[in-house]
């Protein structure tokens, strides 16, 4: 059985991977709305991440024998400034990602919960991933400022990511 202040944070990173799924379908509609498709595969692909990071804590959470909390989520924002408003906020959630599932670290490590430690390294890899993905993004972003060639180029860059490549 696993530790309750364990179970705990657990579920509140489970609820906080949920929440920033659909954060990314918001995300998602606001660049299908400006016809922005490869922006907004990106985002739908990112949804489909965070969806699988909060599942795979969700089924350790109960194969340990917790129990799982799920919470409402609020509705997610739709409207944005433009691209690099939104590749800020989407920077801003993966490090808030990152810090939550880093004090859960650290809560194993002070539990001696060796499983949960072993579980959440595979997190704390991925989330290095996921923070460089989106600061890559931003650069091009900032390289790019006004120039509707250069998004369109990134657009088209940001929709060759598939679902095949996420799994590889």
């Amino acid at each position: 059985m696993i530790h309750q202040d364990l179970q705990e944070a657990l579920n509140s990173q489970i609820n906080q991977e949920l929440t920033a799924a659909y954060n990314y379908l918001g995300m998602a509609t606001y660049f299908d709305a400006q016809n922005l498709d490869g922006f907004a595969n990106w985002m739908y692909r990112q949804h489909d991440e965070e969806q699988a990071h909060a599942m795979k804590l969700l089924r350790y959470l109960q194969d340990r024998g917790g129990h799982v909390e799920l919470e409402s989520i609020g509705s997610p924002r739709s409207e944005f400034a433009n691209p690099m408003e939104i590749f800020k906020i989407s920077l801003v959630q993966e490090q808030k990602n990152t810090a939550s599932i880093n004090e859960l670290y650290a809560l194993a490590t002070r539990l001696n919960d060796y499983a949960t430690k072993s579980h959440l390294q595979w997190f704390i890899d991925e989330q290095v991933e996921e923070e460089k993905s989106v600061e890559d993004i931003i650069a091009l972003l900032e390289r790019i400022d006004d120039d509707a060639a250069g998004l369109l180029y990134l657009n088209d860059k940001l929709g060759a990511r598939s679902a095949e490549e996420e799994e590889a």
